[in-house]
């Protein structure tokens, strides 16, 4: 029983710690690349476009972070965030080789 009970709580603590690596550092990348994929995307002057994905950035990075500790899966977390940071990238790649903004 004890060795079960030891086993759970290595499990426990191996979640919080992906969770946590997936909160922090997975979470900043992914937000900054929506920013500049968001600044590029968004009407009006570039200048706005970036003060508004900027801000936007602040509530997207929390909303992130608390998604991280919603949810019932650290793989499918890990796999779903590294996915949008593809996808994310990609974008940006795109829309800065076809000649920067929409």
């Amino acid at each position: 029983m004890a060795k079960a009970a030891g086993k759970l709580r290595w499990a426990n603590r191996r979640d919080v710690a992906l969770r946590t690596a997936a909160a922090v550092p997975l979470n900043y990348a992914l937000t900054s690349l929506f920013t500049v994929l968001l600044a590029r995307i968004l009407p009006g002057a570039p200048a706005q476009a970036s003060i508004g994905a900027t801000l936007l950035s602040f509530a997207i990075f929390a909303g992130i972070a608390m998604l991280c500790f919603a949810v019932r899966s650290v793989p499918r977390l890990w796999l779903a965030m590294i996915g949008a940071g593809v996808a994310f990238a990609l974008a940006d790649w795109l829309l800065i080789a076809s000649g920067g903004r929409l």
